[in-house]
């Protein structure tokens, strides 16, 4: 099949997803074709269907994760998004692969760093915890030379913010520094965001503490 047609009946199992978790098989032999725009559908497709159905996607998740190394900027970006999706679905199944992603956070091309933030937000939904430790990287994010970069990175302590006001709090002075400097709108408003996340569940938590 040519990758034109194939790429269409991808589009059209992405429509149709019902048949997800009968096709799961199918997309994750599509990893090894010859043509990185077929590999790039399949990794994103891969990542949604795992975030309905995780476990069935796993066999396929070392693969997946081992893009995250390819000199493909399009599959690395893909690759840590798909993780991301699928580790919100099901921590777990992507747990062995989670603090290499990390290393993506300085990734040379933008998207890749921006899926990286992307990709914690998704895992951070179900799975915070696991980011206490991790706020510090997240600030220096806030400052990227990238405005796509600097907009998305506040998202993740918004996101934060609602489950876990404490791992935010610290940075809150950065954050409403943020806001009022940066020469972005997007990320002014975004960092305002996170802070009035942070704050209002940080008393809400106080309240039903009391």
């Amino acid at each position: 099949m040519k990758e034109t047609e194939l790429y269409k009946k991808l589009g059209v199992l992405t429509k149709n997803r019902e048949q997800w978790q009968e096709n799961i098989p199918y997309v994750s032999s599509l990893l090894t074709h010859e043509s990185v725009k077929i590999q790039a559908k399949a990794i994103w497709l891969l990542g949604e269907m795992g975030l309905s159905y995780p476990q069935s996607v796993q066999p396929a998740v070392s693969e997946i994760a081992l893009f995250c190394d390819s000199p493909e900027p399009l599959l690395r970006e893909r690759a840590v998004n798909a993780l991301g999706r699928i580790g919100r679905g099901s921590f777990p199944v992507i747990e062995p692969y989670w603090a290499d992603l990390f290393r993506l956070a300085a990734d040379e091309e933008p998207k890749v760093r921006l899926g990286f933030i992307w990709a914690s937000e998704n895992i951070a939904v179900n799975t915070p915890d696991i980011y206490a430790d991790c706020m510090p990287l997240f600030a220096e994010l806030l400052h990227d030379a990238d405005d796509r970069v600097r907009m998305e990175a506040p998202e993740i302590f918004r996101v934060l913010g609602k489950r876990r006001p404490e791992f935010v709090m610290p940075f809150v002075e950065l954050l409403q520094s943020t806001a009022e400097t940066d020469s972005s709108r997007v990320v002014r408003i975004h960092c305002l965001g996170a802070v009035r996340a942070a704050v209002t569940h940080r008393a809400d938590t106080g309240s039903s503490r009391k």
